[in-house]
């Protein structure tokens, strides 16, 4: 039996669940790559908060060896080295800021001289977003992504929109991801996709598989880039991880303070 003309599937409509299923299969990637950016940024914070004074601590306990090392040597060679590690430690603009309130240019403050001592010291504050913020920002992401706007005045819309949800997502603010999602339920429905010529459907493949290998480049320096490979070595467990280092900087700075009293001794 012959099936009518009016029944016959049109032309694009094959190429219609490509674009549709390519665009699924973006949003998710885009999702997963902005879920790892920002445990990154994160977990780069964490580490420098609570890592940043050893590391601080070291630099100066190395230019402090290498001086100790130079007036008993006097060699051009090690007077050379001297001043090259007392550089890396003089205080320079902006230290404050980039050790998160930890060191200024008169030196540590109090909590990380407390932790160099073992002493109690207070937390880091903790901003990695929770379980429900990461279903909240998922399910936003996938209803409001630009990318499924096919108007430009509607794109511009779900930008300014997604670019809100990114923000709260990022500070690990559950409450106004709520906010935000009550906010999109009840704006405008976003318009019916209608009907597009072949050309058309052709170029938006070509454009998601382009924006596609740029999400990967992103992945790939994210997950090549330090705290990266840290984070990846420990997804389930990254305070874990932080506290191993902080006992390995531990060990080094008391090997360095060991070593600096033979030479001054």
């Amino acid at each position: 039996m012959t099936t009518p003309e009016a029944e016959q599937p049109r032309p694009e409509a094959r190429l219609e669940q490509a674009v549709r299923a390519a665009e699924q299969a973006l949003i998710e990637f885009e999702i997963a790559v902005e879920t790892f950016r920002v445990e990154t940024e994160n977990f780069s914070r964490l580490h420098h908060q609570k890592l940043g004074p050893m590391y601080a601590r070291l630099d100066e306990l190395d230019a402090q060896i290498a001086e100790a090392r130079a007036a008993r040597t006097g060699d051009p060679e090690d007077l050379r080295k001297a001043s090259e590690a007392r550089a890396r430690v003089m205080p320079m603009p902006g230290v404050e800021e980039l050790f998160h309130g930890w060191m200024d240019g008169e030196g540590l403050f109090p909590e990380a001289e407390a932790m160099l001592t073992d002493q109690p010291v207070r937390p880091p504050q903790r901003v990695r977003p929770s379980e429900e913020a990461r279903k909240l920002y998922r399910e936003l992401a996938r209803k409001a992504h630009p990318d499924l706007a096919q108007e430009e005045d509607e794109r511009a819309r779900r930008e300014e929109f997604i670019t809100r949800v990114n923000a709260a997502y990022a500070r690990g603010e559950e409450a106004l991801l709520r906010e935000l999602a009550e906010e999109w339920a009840a704006g405008p429905a976003p318009a019916e996709r209608s009907p597009s010529p072949s050309e058309e459907l052709y170029a938006r493949l070509e454009w998601l598989a382009q924006r596609k290998e740029m999400l990967a480049l992103v992945a790939r320096e994210l997950e090549e880039s330090a705290i990266g490979s840290m984070l990846r070595m420990a997804p389930d467990d990254p305070d874990r991880l932080l506290d191993e280092i902080a006992d390995k900087l531990l060990a080094d700075v008391a090997a360095r303070e060991a070593e600096l009293a033979e030479l001054t001794g």
